[in-house]
């Protein structure tokens, strides 16, 4: 991952402490020494767990920055502490395994398995790993906690994953324009039309403010997307409806134009109502995987992947969970 974790945690630290000095945040967090001056330099760096009491120490709820970044895994976190931090993990993890997550982070195989069981307390700067590893949104989770301009390693990601989310809204083609670019780069408009199926116009808009926004770059030779782009928009809850509707309605189209390599399955069933609690967690494991896959893999080839769950209840509605 192009991500210098051990810089994060430091400017992260900072950010925490805030206005005070040094000495009167470790003592605010109880040190009879000084920690602070080598957290922020990075000679070394605390636990996952102590970063996050020390700010719910300093007035940061770190509860509620949980549930803005993650709803379905936020009360996991329970009191906080080391069995929290672990807890949580678990949760944000779903039904990855601790090989997969090393392995999209980079790190041991045993540590990871440590970390999400609780006999050990990861780093920092490995908590962001982890995170990140797992869901590609580390700069979110970090700007639910303070102000992201306080933590300089991450704001170009964050800025990036803002203006997709807008563009997203407003174009939601150029998602996929960026995706195409990304796997198949070098393009010219005609090109990306014809991989897409869209009318040249069409391209041409999304092309534009992706450039505006600074997402690609027209060379010599075609258009080339700049940088990783992370699109989340559950901030937004009714724009997303229509972006999900856009995208569900392409697996329509699809369905009676199918292309080599496309797959749409639909199993209509009648379960207990714990079962499809098991499938709808499925659904959500399935979801953060592929996130985690994405995370971890050189891009070759762009794709849609559609999922849907959809109850038929007359007794109640079923509890939504959005992914």
């Amino acid at each position: 991952m192009n991500m210098d974790t051990e810089e994060t945690a430091a400017e992260l630290v900072r950010a925490v402490r805030g206005t005070r000095s040094q000495r009167a945040f470790a003592r605010r967090l109880g040190f009879r020494g000084n920690p602070i001056a080598n957290w922020e330099s990075g000679r070394r760096s605390p636990t996952a767990d102590v970063l996050l009491a020390a700010a719910q120490t300093v007035g940061i709820d770190v509860r509620a920055a949980l549930a803005r970044f993650h709803p379905a895994t936020a009360p996991a976190y329970g009191e906080g502490g080391p069995a929290g931090v672990a807890s949580w993990l678990s949760a944000l993890r779903g039904q990855l395994s601790s090989a997969e997550v090393a392995r999209n982070a980079g790190l041991s195989r045993f540590a990871v398995t440590r970390w999400m069981n609780g006999s050990t307390r990861p780093r920092l700067p490995d908590f962001l790993l982890l995170v990140d590893a797992i869901t590609g949104r580390v700069p979110d989770l970090v700007a639910e906690l303070v102000d992201i301009e306080a933590v300089p390693s991450l704001i170009d990601r964050h800025r990036r994953a803002r203006a997709s989310r807008r563009l997203a809204f407003e174009l939601p083609w150029t998602e996929a324009v960026v995706r195409v670019l990304e796997a198949s780069g070098p393009l010219d408009r005609d090109a990306i039309a014809a991989a897409l199926g869209l009318a040249g116009p069409e391209v041409d808009a999304c092309l534009a403010g992706l450039a505006e926004a600074g997402l690609v770059r027209r060379r010599g030779d075609g258009w080339r997307a700049v940088g990783e782009l992370t699109v989340d928009t559950r901030d937004a809850p009714e724009a997303m409806v229509d972006l999900k509707a856009h995208w569900a309605s392409l697996g329509v189209q699809r369905a009676r134009a199918l292309r080599p390599g496309d797959l749409v399955s639909y199993n209509v069933i009648s379960v207990s109502r714990a079962d499809l609690a098991r499938i709808r967690q499925l659904h959500v494991d399935y979801f953060m995987a592929v996130r985690a896959i994405v995370a971890e893999s050189e891009p070759e080839v762009a794709a849609l992947v559609n999922v849907q769950l959809i109850g038929f209840d007359p007794v109640g509605q079923v509890r939504q969970h959005e992914v």
